[in-house]
């Protein structure tokens, strides 16, 4: 009996440590009931406008459309890409749809971007608001999702819809979103694979401390710690980075990215709980599993992307294997298998030989402080023309984030640097990854011809730095009123001043008709014009 006394109060203090981790591990959500959806729905909403609203305007095809929405039409129609005639553009406005040849039409991206247009396409038929339909759907979706996945990384409704905010009035966010280019897609299935991944980080970490708390319970040694094999989370992230790489190419480096980002996050749960060995444990018991459930569905929703064009009989490059008969161990490769690498090979080459000059064209490195925005068209007129009723007006879709946001988040990522290097502050590390994932890798490129809508991609993390960073300033609900007043202030003058200035530059992204003068005074720079 005298035994059981002495041990009670050592079971105590053994038990003690281990509430603490669980706090660690798994930090509760905002208790806000209804206001965690309601809040997102409320910005999608407000995304919403800003996109739908005249989507059919400019009434005919701008920039890179002439592409993206005929091999979209293309793709609906026989599953594959083919080639068109002459003054196509103008045929198909003029509502003259017998625009293709019967020859199959090299295409450099993947298919599932051109997919989604193509359904917009076959809902409202091929004209300007049908193949932009799911550009600005998909802008709305990636409002709402991140909304959710800045919730659930600063465990703050208020801030995750103070991000989504910050993209629903992003100039660019909002240009690209207007337009039937791929980009503002592939910023869907990120940021779709990004939320996945923080829930996943979430429901693993709860399961793991109560594996925890089991074994403290019975007495038993943690060892080498679970494998927690069924984590659907995870495998739909996989599944959304499938489609990202489905949609551009660069999508792999996301995933590279996001795939080492929860390995580093399992390796921290591990460590947390006493596991032996953190790193060795999880590379050996939860690496393969994440590999294949990651990497694995990734690869399998990519190639699946590919169906039209797999089971076709004309698609470009299909019969190049047939053509030429494998021997040996190359035998045993499907036709459709060793085509589709040929098709691949040619792509690869076309995207590291593309070093063209183009009016628009910028360096990765002036993306951040809007070197070099992109007119995605621009309309002169005198008065009298289409609505202009002063001497000269002007008429544009201008892809330029919006300037105190991108500006402020410059300075937020260098606090989200210096809070996840000395502080190991996990969710400055996770938007740090996200900014690397979509930015970085276009810094190896110097010589491409690459453009500043490309960033599209990297405005939800720096909309997240920006809410991070806001957080900050507002302080913990331990400081003083006085503190929190200040803080309140000025993070609330920083939204305000955000709002402003994206009301004013919203012409220019939707192409409304505004006096010349007007238009002058929005270019800041002449790197604008």
């Amino acid at each position: 009996m005298a035994r059981t006394t002495v041990e009670a109060p050592e079971m105590e203090r053994a038990k003690s440590p281990l509430r603490a981790v669980r706090s660690r591990l798994s930090r509760p959500m905002p208790d806000d009931g209804v206001w965690g959806w309601l809040g997102p729905l409320l910005v999608g909403a407000v995304a919403a406008v800003l996109r739908l609203v005249e989507l059919g305007r400019p009434n005919r095809i701008i920039f890179d459309e002439t592409y993206y929405a005929k091999d979209a039409f293309s793709q609906t129609e026989f599953g594959y890409a083919r080639k068109f005639v002459d003054d196509a553009d103008e045929m198909i406005i003029d509502g003259n749809l017998d625009v293709f040849t019967d020859e199959p039409s090299f295409v450099v991206h993947p298919p599932a971007g051109k997919f989604l247009i193509g359904q917009g396409i076959r809902l409202l038929g091929m004209e300007p608001t049908g193949w932009r339909l799911a550009t600005a759907l998909a802008g709305v979706v990636t409002v709402i999702l991140l909304a959710r996945a800045g919730r659930r990384l600063l465990r703050s409704t208020l801030l995750g819809c103070t991000a989504a905010l910050f993209l629903a009035v992003d100039g660019m966010a909002i240009a690209t979103s207007r337009t039937a280019i791929l980009d503002g897609l592939l910023a869907m299935f990120i940021v779709a694979a990004f939320a996945c991944l923080l829930v996943d980080r979430d429901r693993s970490r709860t399961a793991l401390a109560e594996w925890a708390r089991r074994r403290t319970a019975g007495g038993l040694p943690f060892g080498d710690g679970p494998l927690i094999g069924w984590r659907p989370w995870r495998l739909a992230a996989g599944i959304s980075l499938g489609l990202a790489c489905a949609t551009k190419w660069s999508g792999v480096y996301v995933l590279a990215a996001f795939g080492l980002m929860t390995v580093l996050w399992e390796i921290s749960a591990r460590r947390a709980v006493g596991v032996r060995s953190p790193a060795v444990n999880t590379l050996l018991r939860d690496g393969p599993v994440a590999f294949v459930t990651i990497v694995g569905s990734a690869l399998v929703t990519y190639v699946l992307t590919w169906w039209g064009w797999i089971f076709s009989d004309n698609g470009w490059g299909r019969n190049w294997a047939a053509d030429r008969p494998a021997s040996g161990i190359g035998g045993l490769v499907p036709d459709w298998l060793r085509s589709l690498w040929y098709y691949h090979s040619e792509i690869w080459n076309f995207h590291n030989g593309l070093t063209e000059e183009h009016t628009y064209e910028s360096k990765a490195w002036t993306w951040l402080f809007l070197g070099r925005p992109v007119s995605f068209d621009y309309q002169g007129l005198e008065q009298g023309e289409q609505g202009c009723e002063t001497a000269r007006c002007s008429q544009e879709v201008l892809a330029l984030g919006n300037p105190i946001l991108w500006w402020g988040s410059c300075a937020a990522l260098v606090v989200c640097l210096l809070y996840w290097f000395l502080r190991r502050d996990w969710r400055a590390g996770a938007i740090l990854a996200g900014v690397a994932a979509t930015w970085v890798p276009w810094l190896f490129y110097p010589d491409r011809t690459t453009f500043a809508f490309y960033a599209v991609a990297i405005v939800p993390f720096l909309a997240l730095a920006s809410a991070y960073a806001l957080g900050l300033i507002i302080g913990k609900p331990s400081d003083s009123a006085q503190r929190k007043a200040i803080g309140i202030a000025l993070a609330g003058g920083f939204v305000l001043i955000v709002i402003v200035v994206a009301a004013w530059f919203y012409p220019l992204h939707v192409d409304e008709v505004i006096p010349y003068d007007d238009w002058r005074k929005r270019m800041w720079f002449d790197n604008w014009i």
